[in-house]
């Protein structure tokens, strides 16, 4: 069953690759939506997926790669909007 997920991502996220690596990342796991920074050092992401993808997917963020190091990863269920592919947006 598809699922939609609001995320605030907290640690080593910004000025790293973190949103290529994000948006990739979603592409190997059929992960929808998009990807952003915020002006307070976190990274906003809008999922969509089923919930297993969805948790593998989360799972994959914390273990980031030799750039990236995930601190926190703040979810909450957001409303389905159907995306078609994964952004990253500025």
């Amino acid at each position: 069953m598809k699922q939609a997920q609001h995320l605030i991502v907290s640690g080593r996220v910004q000025g790293v690759g973190f949103r290529y690596f994000a948006q990739a990342t979603a592409l190997e796991y059929g992960i929808t939506g998009w990807v952003r920074n915020l002006n307070d050092g976190t990274v906003e992401l809008q999922i969509e997926g089923d919930a297993e993808r969805l948790e593998s997917y989360k799972r994959a963020l914390y273990d980031g790669n030799r750039f990236v190091g995930v601190e926190r990863i703040e979810a909450e269920e957001a409303t389905i909007e159907s995306f078609r592919k994964f952004d990253i947006r500025y």
